[in-house]
C-alpha cells in the first residue's frame, strides 16, 4: 500500500489576523476579537502574535487580559468575513487536489499522494508554497504539518507556529509525537485529561500503552480508534471537496447587549438571525425539515422548542416558524439575554412537497444570497439592522 502524504494547514490566530490585515492600522497593534468589552460575552475569542507575546490567552475575560495588556485592541467578530476568505483559502488548496477536507474555518487536511509525481515537488515542498501563498495574498501566515495520516499531520501544524512547516515521516513519529503531552491530541479535553493524570498517563506515549479493555471502559469505540491512529495502524481518508455532504444542521444566535421584551423586539432578532441560516441553507443547496429556537432569560435559564415542518430555507418561513415556537414557550414578561435558531434534518433543496392548491409565491432569499454575494452584505431593512447591530452581538 503506498503511503500518504497528508498536509493540514492551520491559519495562525485566524480571526484576529483577518482583522489586522483588513484594517492596516492595527497591525503592529495588539488585537483580541472579543464578546463585548462592557456587557456581555466579554471573553477572548482569539488574538494576534502581539497579543500573545503580553500573555492574553483565550478565553480570559476582557478585564484580565486588559491588566495584562492595557493597550489592547477589542474588535467584535465579523464571522461573514471569516467565512468569505476561509472560501479563498480554499480554492489555493484545490489548485494542487481535490482532496481538501475543512476543520472549522481557518483548518484544512490535504491529501496531496497523488499530485507528487506530476508537480514533480515533495509533501514539504508544497507546503513551503503553500504558505508563501497564502501570505502573499492574504498578509497573514499558515503553519502546515506533513505526515503519513491526518492526525500527524495536525500534530505536526500545532508543534511549530507561526509560518513553520513541521514533517513527521512516518519512520520517526513515535520518537517525535509520543513525548508529547496528551491534550495534544483533538478529543482530549480538560476532564479526560484529569482523568488519566489520576493514573499518571500524561503523554501520547503512555496512553498507547493503555490496556484496550481498560480503555474502551474509559472511553468506548473512541479510544480505541484513537489508540490505533495514534499507533499508525488507521489511517482515516481525507474527503474529496467536492463530494464533502452538507452540514447536519445551521444555525445563528445572538447574546444581546440590553434585554429584550416584547415580541417586536424578539421578532425583530429572529428575521435577522433567519436571514443568516437561509443564506447558509441556499448556500449549502438544503432545505431544514426541523426547526428550532432557544431563548436564554437575563438569570440564564435556558428554553428550548424544535418542531418538524415541510422543508424550506426561506426567510420568512423559518422566520414566521420560530415566532411560533417562542410563542409557545415565552409570555414576553421577563427579559431575554439570548435567541438561537436552527434548521435541522436537512434535505436537498431540489426535493420539495407543495400543495396543488397552494398559492406559490416569489421568494427573495435566493435573490438576496446573490446580491450579498455579488455586491456586499445587505439587510433586509435598515430598521432591523440598525436594532440588531445596537443590541446585540452575533455568534456563530
Amino acid at each position: 500500500m503506498k503511503e500518504r502524504v497528508i498536509l493540514h494547514s492551520d491559519v495562525n490566530n485566524f480571526f484576529a489576523s483577518v482583522e489586522c490585515v483588513t484594517r492596516p492600522e492595527l497591525k503592529d497593534k495588539p488585537v483580541a476579537v472579543t464578546g463585548n468589552p462592557e456587557k456581555r460575552n466579554g471573553i477572548i475569542l482569539a488574538k494576534n502574535e502581539i497579543a500573545k507575546s503580553y500573555g492574553v490567552k483565550t478565553a480570559q475575560t476582557i478585564g484580565e487580559a486588559k491588566a495584562i495588556c492595557p493597550e489592547l485592541v477589542c474588535l467584535p467578530p465579523h464571522y461573514d468575513v471569516y467565512e468569505e476568505i476561509s472560501m479563498q483559502l480554499h480554492s489555493i488548496y484545490l489548485d494542487y487536489t481535490n482532496f481538501v477536507e475543512p476543520l472549522g474555518l481557518d483548518e484544512c487536511w490535504l491529501d496531496v499522494t497523488d499530485s507528487l509525481k506530476y508537480l514533480k515537488m515533495t509533501g514539504k515542498q508544497i507546503a513551503d508554497e503553500l504558505r508563501k501563498k497564502v501570505k502573499d495574498k492574504f498578509g497573514f501566515t499558515v503553519s502546515v504539518g506533513v505526515s503519513f495520516s491526518k492526525i500527524f499531520a495536525k500534530l505536526g501544524s500545532d508543534m511549530r507556529k507561526p509560518d513553520f512547516t513541521t514533517e513527521i515521516p512516518k519512520s520517526k513519529f513515535k520518537e517525535i509525537t509520543y513525548p508529547l503531552p496528551l491534550n495534544s491530541i483533538v478529543g482530549i479535553g480538560r476532564r479526560l485529561e484529569k482523568k488519566f493524570a489520576s493514573i499518571d498517563v500524561s503523554t501520547i506515549g503512555d496512553f498507547v500503552k493503555l490496556d484496550d479493555e481498560y480503555l474502551d471502559g474509559l472511553m468506548g469505540i473512541t479510544g480505541l480508534r484513537l489508540k490505533q491512529d495514534l499507533l499508525g495502524e488507521r489511517q482515516e481518508p481525507v474527503a474529496d471537496y467536492y463530494t464533502l455532504p452538507p452540514p447536519k444542521s445551521i444555525g445563528n444566535g445572538t447574546t444581546t447587549l440590553k434585554d429584550i421584551v416584547t415580541r417586536e423586539d424578539v421578532k425583530k432578532v429572529v428575521y435577522f438571525l433567519a436571514e443568516k441560516v437561509s443564506y447558509r441553507l441556499i448556500k449549502h443547496k438544503v432545505k431544514a425539515g426541523v426547526l428550532s429556537i432557544t431563548l436564554k432569560d437575563k438569570d440564564l435559564k435556558t428554553y428550548h422548542k424544535s418542531q418538524k415542518i415541510v422543508p424550506t430555507n426561506k426567510i420568512d418561513n423559518i422566520a414566521k416558524g420560530c415566532m411560533a415556537l417562542t410563542d409557545k414557550i415565552w409570555k414576553y414578561n421577563y427579559p431575554l439575554r439570548a435567541v438561537r435558531i436552527k434548521g435541522s434534518m436537512l434535505t436537498s433543496a431540489n426535493v420539495w412537497q407543495i400543495s396543488m392548491f397552494d398559492d406559490v409565491k416569489p421568494d427573495i432569499s435566493e435573490t438576496l444570497k446573490f446580491i450579498n454575494d455579488k455586491y456586499g452584505k445587505i439587510e433586509l431593512a435598515s430598521s432591523m439592522a440598525d436594532f440588531i447591530n445596537k443590541n446585540s452581538h452575533p455568534q456563530e
